[in-house]
């Protein structure tokens, strides 16, 4: 009789094959997942680099974090950083990725480092007074957010235990908007260049001189959420093709939606405070023609912070609800690769760096070099400096069935959904403003067309980057899709 009743305790106690999906097989590797933050919120008083004219900070109106989480696949580690950051120069990530590796042991290749692009930040982009160059010495500040990204990382592998990954995505139309507009003919106002472009960026809005938008938005939210086996939620690594909101009090520093959106998504979790946290980390997708305004109605006036409010909580809403129908796994193979691309800097002609030295030459009130023909005439000279090379970096990393693509410059949407397209993964999304910052990145076609993100100085890259980019990364990916384990 003992026996008898035992027996059916003894099944009640045995747990699911479920939850120990990845313990069922002696010696099986386990997958793992671990996250942190680590505050890189600068002094007061330092240069706000969002806007033309850079302004000195005067207050903190939300922090600044490096976002970081690391996988571990028992054989390999990737880690994944977001940092609330205008951009950051190469020098910056290649020193970061030093400390991570001789820390922990994880590659430079395995390191993913973003700036979201807020552009109430300070600036982490260097000195560029010798010209545009991919190694520089690093300033304090540099240094101090270098040797944060590793802390980050460092502290995401202590936090590592027995995880779950899935795939998610939700369109989110309502928030993205081609800021490029085709425009009748003769209203569009002349370039600081003295040329008149076909595409004018930041139309009026509501103007009825515009036609229509030059080129797609790319709608769709990708993430990866990693959660304790059958439990509780590690993090989510989401990816959103928008620009950056905006809207934030005078010299005040801020993250902007992205950071407004990781505290909205963790407030959504069960035990999201619980030690240690939940963490989620927002990239920017491909964003560098898409911004928040509709141009074709005026938007009302609205305090500070509002509009970011509103767009995180509601993107934090939608992935939330996305994340209860995903397919959850106990596995997924980590692997990357990365290359340093053949692509030229922008070549300055002798006659634009004539006008830029005439420009410079007659600007005699200081004012004057915060036009837009004393700014541009400055940054015409410092490019025809640049250095011989670019070292422009590419990356592809690959999680699972996901494959994540990488470009360092402010990228078009129609550069992500074609990587979308033709990558080999089951799952794919690119993040910019990775590993570096390289200016603009439009196709070639919209050279054609001209406007901001064309001109000299705004794109510092040849006209046929975006096509070796994506020749470069579609190469990675396939080797790494068709890699037997």
């Amino acid at each position: 009789m003992k026996i008898n009743w035992i027996l059916p305790l003894l099944l009640l106690w045995i747990p699911s094959a479920s939850v120990f999906a990845a313990d069922s097989k002696p010696g099986a590797l386990r997958f793992q997942a671990g996250a942190a933050t680590s505050n890189i919120t600068p002094e007061i008083g330092g240069d706000i680099v969002g806007g033309f004219v850079p302004l000195p900070s005067t207050d903190i109106h939300d922090e600044l974090q490096a976002r970081c989480l690391v996988l571990d696949d028992g054989k390999a580690k990737v880690a994944l950083v977001v940092c609330d950051l205008l951009g950051m120069h190469r020098s910056l990530c290649v020193e970061a990725k030093r400390l991570i590796q001789d820390a922990t042991g994880i590659p430079a290749s395995h390191v993913l480092i973003s700036a979201t692009h807020t552009h109430s930040a300070v600036n982490a982009l260097g000195e560029r007074v010798r010209g545009y160059r991919s190694d520089q010495p690093l300033t304090d500040y540099q240094v101090f957010v270098a040797r944060r990204i590793s802390d980050g990382v460092r502290r995401a592998i202590s936090n590592l235990r027995e995880a779950e990954i899935g795939f998610g995505s939700v369109d989110v139309p309502e928030h993205v908007f081609n800021r490029r507009w085709l425009m009748r003919e003769g209203t569009v106002p002349v370039s600081p260049f003295g040329k008149v472009d076909r595409v004018k960026m930041n139309p009026p809005a509501g103007s009825p001189d515009l036609v229509e938008t030059a080129g797609p938005t790319d709608p769709e939210v990708s993430f990866l959420a990693v959660r304790e086996l059958g439990g509780r939620m590690i993090s989510v690594f989401s990816a959103y093709s928008l620009h950056y909101v905006g809207g934030v009090g005078q010299g005040q520093v801020s993250a902007d939606y992205f950071g407004m959106y990781c505290e909205a998504l963790k407030r959504l979790q069960t035990g999201g405070e619980q030690y240690p946290p939940f963490v989620a980390l927002m990239a920017n997708g491909t964003s560098g023609d898409i911004n928040n305004i509709n141009f074709q109605r005026p938007r009302k006036g609205q305090p500070p912070y509002e509009q970011m409010r509103y767009v995180a909580g509601d993107l934090a809403q939608k992935v939330g609800t996305a994340i209860a129908s995903i397919e959850w796994r106990a596995e997924a193979i980590l692997d990357a690769r990365v290359q340093e691309l053949p692509i030229q800097w922008r070549r300055v002609e002798p006659e634009l760096l004539a006008w830029a030295e005439q420009v410079e030459a007659k600007m005699q009130d200081p004012a004057g070099k915060n036009s837009l023909p004393g700014v541009y005439s400055g940054r015409v000279q410092r490019l025809a400096q640049a250095s011989p090379e670019t070292k422009a970096p590419a990356q592809v990393i690959r999680i699972g069935e996901i494959g994540i693509g990488t470009s360092p410059c402010e990228t078009f949407a129609e550069t992500g959904l074609e990587f979308k397209k033709r990558s080999p993964f089951k799952h794919s999304f690119m993040v910019e403003l990775a590993n570096g910052y390289y200016g603009y990145l439009p196709t070639p076609r919209h050279f054609e067309l001209g406007g901001y993100e064309t001109w000299p100085g705004t794109n510092y890259l040849e006209p046929q980057a975006s096509v070796k980019l994506m020749e470069a990364l579609l190469g990675m990916a396939r080797e790494l899709a068709f890699a037997k384990p």
